[in-house]
């Protein structure tokens, strides 16, 4: 009779804390996992989202670096989780395109994760060092022909969405142009202003300063229209390379199994961040545009992006071991 007791206690403990606990989230502060080197577009999304998130919820959001792999060691650090909503992922293009690139990744993107809420959007832009002594498209596409393999491009890691909008880039013109992989934007960008890289796709976010400094040479955006913060800078489509485009989005994902309740504040918190016209002057400021879906659009967007990206690592081939 005490055992069965006390199994009665404790199961009705547990269906009063169970709800409570989900209502009172978050009790502690929240660990976003950020699965590349600090500096790159990722942080420039994370960083002021966090500091809004950390008023919405009344505890501190703490930013956590884990670059490598294409973003797939912090990816699987918060796939291995605990589903409590305490740590949590800002994701971005680079998983899907990791399902078509990894044979063998160490979680599912589709069952592994919760999606929580969609941020935003990003375009991408084509940059070079200035005294490359390019001023456009066609000046770089001549560059390359004339000397091929000598110009080389760098990406955040091999198969991320810099490296494959540099690898459609070189179908489409017919170039011979090295990949370099480093541990995420940042150093990338670094050594093309130090000379030491010749060009990089990468998002706006964190080039922009550069390229308004004038210590990066904006060639085009990698958009269908032209942005709204670099007016002047032509799209690749207009530049000769017709349909070429390339986006990023940027959201937040939890481990599978994040209870529904805990889902959905989180997904009302960032909705109301990303509406409100501070977030949103600042991230269209820097290149990506402010963007909502429910955590079931989020997930039917990220399943077909799965299949969009898969068709263009297919110019690639699977990473290599």
């Amino acid at each position: 009779m005490k055992i069965i007791a006390s199994i009665l206690v404790s199961a009705a403990l547990l269906a009063v804390t169970a709800p409570v606990s989900a209502q009172t989230y978050p009790i502690k502060p929240i660990r976003l996992i950020i699965p590349f080197a600090a500096g790159g577009g990722a942080d420039a999304v994370a960083r002021p989202l966090a500091a809004r998130l950390s008023e919405a919820l009344g505890q501190t959001v703490v930013i956590d670096n884990r670059g490598g792999a294409n973003g797939n060691i912090g990816a699987e650090e918060v796939a291995r989780a605990t589903p409590d909503g305490y740590t949590l992922l800002l994701a971005n293009s680079s998983l899907p395109i990791s399902v078509s690139l990894y044979p063998k990744l160490p979680f599912n993107l589709e069952k592994d994760f919760t999606p929580v809420a969609l941020v935003s959007i990003s375009a991408s832009v084509l940059g070079v060092n200035p005294d490359l002594g390019v001023n456009s498209v066609a000046d770089l596409i001549a560059l390359a022909k004339k000397q091929p393999g000598k110009l080389g491009f760098g990406s955040s890691g091999h198969g991320s969405t810099m490296h494959l909008a540099g690898e459609l880039f070189k179908s489409m013109t017919k170039t011979e142009l090295q990949h370099v992989p480093y541990r995420g934007a940042g150093p990338v960008i670094s050594d093309v202003i130090a000379g030491h890289m010749q060009l990089v796709f990468v998002n706006i976010p964190p080039i922009l300063s550069n390229i308004q400094a004038g210590k990066i040479k904006a060639l085009a955006v990698t958009t269908m229209t032209r942005f709204a913060v670099l007016p002047d800078v032509p799209t690749l489509d207009e530049s000769g390379l017709k349909g070429f485009e390339s986006t990023t989005w940027y959201g937040i994902l939890g481990p599978a199994g994040l209870p529904a309740p805990i889902v959905a504040k989180l997904n009302a918190a960032v909705a109301d961040i990303v509406k409100t016209e501070d977030f949103s002057k600042l991230m269209t400021g820097l290149g990506s545009e402010p963007a909502t879906k429910s955590p079931a659009e989020f997930a039917a967007y990220i399943a077909d992006d799965i299949k969009s990206w898969g068709e263009i690592v297919k110019l690639v081939g699977p990473a290599p071991n």
